[in-house]
């Protein structure tokens, strides 16, 4: 795995390059990642936020926080999203839409409780979290 990737909110005002190898990658099927995203799932890649840096437009960088556990990240200028910090956990989300060289290998998905849109991958459907992230760890079946 290329051990650096470099990508753009949808205008490409604000740039941001991850390196190393992120922590973990997956769906995302809660209420909030779908109306954020404004889609029916939200695919994530987890990094640790040393590994994680603007590269260009931090001061187009725009903030909205639902809740304590995510500072979710857009550019002011097009309104593309671009990451979302996690403080309790450690970690960022860069959102695995704006990182095109980056494969995309999904190990699990996340709050499928909630998903609108079943998935049949062969992946591990987890009713919120791994209980490692402070989540139930129940799986649930496909």
């Amino acid at each position: 795995m290329n051990d650096k990737h470099s990508g753009n909110c949808f205008c490409g005002a604000v740039g941001v390059e991850v390196t190393g190898a992120p922590e973990g990658m997956g769906y995302c099927h809660c209420e909030s990642c779908r109306a954020w995203s404004a889609g029916p799932v939200n695919a994530f890649t987890l990094w640790k936020p040393q590994n994680v840096r603007v590269t260009k437009g931090k001061e187009s960088i725009g903030h909205y926080q639902k809740s304590a556990t995510s500072d979710r990240q857009f550019c002011t200028q097009c309104g593309g999203h671009v990451m979302t910090d996690h403080p309790g956990l450690g970690l960022t989300d860069v959102y695995a839409a704006i990182l095109p060289t980056l494969k995309f290998e999904p190990g699990v998905h996340v709050n499928y409780a909630d998903t609108v849109l079943r998935m049949h991958d062969g992946l591990p459907k987890l009713r919120d979290f791994p209980s490692e992230l402070g989540g139930s760890g129940e799986a649930l079946p496909e």
